[in-house]
């Protein structure tokens, strides 16, 4: 009798591993049903979404509470269709709000089906204690990166690292040269700017990383282009911000070009968050900087118990890329050392290249198989 396996993903990042997990599991599992949530890398891998995901994808209490009714029928719709369709094993990912909530009721059933989350939850940074609460509910875990298992293995959860989504998409493909020739920049070095997307990244980090990144190109000769990666809602206040620059200026907004523009850059200033770790996985050299409230950041240095904010940094357990986080968020202490990294890049190259291997990049195995294989090891 074929295995039925419930995969259920609430953001666009879920999709994307849900899409690819799925294509790995029919690989090896070719007589597998499929049912779940999700997206439209989903949807191509052959599964009806019960519903649209994006009616997940809300954040922050004024955005959550008009829309509370609607999640809390959509965790009613998701657990009731694991009740009656009973599938073998249900795969959640990500999106731990929706995903645990549905796991901690489908766990009360009679002969529950396994139950697997996709993307531990970050508990070497913040609150360890939610390793054992997830382990009450949780068969097994799929974890990205290689330092996270033991955290979840201590308190009795059956755990895996099978590498980053990274290198299943495009990322690993790109080609500098391909950006240079469209945006006719031959010789000249490229600067590469990422401001970050949200709104206090704009107001407190990316002043400072605009005045690092013009105080850069000064101390390399001038003539060195900016390439600003951004979103298309965002041109307007990246364009105001590097207006002043005497240089040629490139805000590109086309997801198709991201990763061909990361390339292109000879040194990268970048807000911390998810951008260094991908800059990390290409191999380009950058420093990355934060700076935000001093309430917030008071709140946050009291949780946080991790030295470094560089997910690069944290696999490493030292410093590769330069953080400059509050206090030492100043323009001149990031293009100091980021001129250094003109001048040197060879070391923060090769450093990288390592923690891309730990990514998963040039594996034999991606990870979509070998999440694949954990999923189906408890089918067995």
């Amino acid at each position: 009798m074929s295995k039925h396996i419930c995969v259920i993903a609430g953001e666009p990042s879920g999709d994307f591993l849900g899409g690819k997990l799925i294509a790995a599991l029919k690989a090896l599992e070719p007589d597998a049903r499929f049912s779940g949530v999700g997206g439209h890398h989903m949807t191509a891998a052959g599964v009806e979404s019960l519903f649209s995901y994006q009616q997940l994808a809300v954040m922050g209490i004024a955005e959550v509470l008009p829309k509370l009714p609607t999640l809390l029928a959509r965790i009613r719709q998701t657990i009731n269709h694991i009740k009656e369709t009973r599938p073998d094993v249900v795969v959640t990912i990500d999106s731990p709000d929706f995903s645990f909530r549905v796991l901690k009721a489908v766990r009360k059933m009679e002969n529950p089906p396994k139950l697997i989350h996709y993307v531990a939850p970050t508990v070497w940074a913040w609150r360890e204690g939610r390793a054992a609460k997830i382990a009450k509910f949780l068969d097994g875990l799929i974890c990205l990166f290689d330092f996270e298992p033991p955290y979840f293995e201590e308190v009795g959860l059956t755990s895996v690292a099978v590498g980053h989504p990274l290198v299943e998409g495009e990322a690993l493909k790109a080609d500098g040269n391909v950006f240079r020739e469209e945006y006719g920049i031959i010789n000249e070095p490229i600067v590469g700017v990422l401001f970050g997307s949200r709104r206090g990244e704009l107001k407190n980090t990316a002043p400072i990383l605009r005045d690092a990144a013009f105080s850069l190109c000064q101390k390399m000769g001038g003539g060195a282009h900016i390439v600003a990666p951004t979103l298309p809602h965002l041109y307007g206040e990246v364009m105001d911000l590097l207006r002043d620059y005497p240089g040629a200026i490139h805000i590109t907004t086309e997801p198709e070009q991201k990763w061909n523009a990361f390339k292109s850059m000879d040194i990268a200033l970048a807000v911390s968050g998810t951008v260094g770790l991908e800059l990390a996985a290409l191999q380009v050299p950058h420093v990355i900087a934060y700076k935000t409230n001093p309430v917030t950041a008071a709140i946050v240095r009291r949780l946080i118990k991790v030295r470094h904010v560089h997910l690069a940094n944290i696999m490493a357990g030292r410093e590769i890329v330069p953080e400059f986080i509050q206090g030492n968020a100043k323009a001149e202490l990031i293009s100091d050392r980021a001129f250094d990294l003109v001048l040197n890049p060879r070391q923060q190259i090769a450093e990288m290249g390592d923690i891309a291997a730990r990514l998963g990049a040039g594996q034999e195995q991606t990870p979509s198989k070998r999440a694949a294989d954990f999923v189906l090891s408890f089918l067995k």
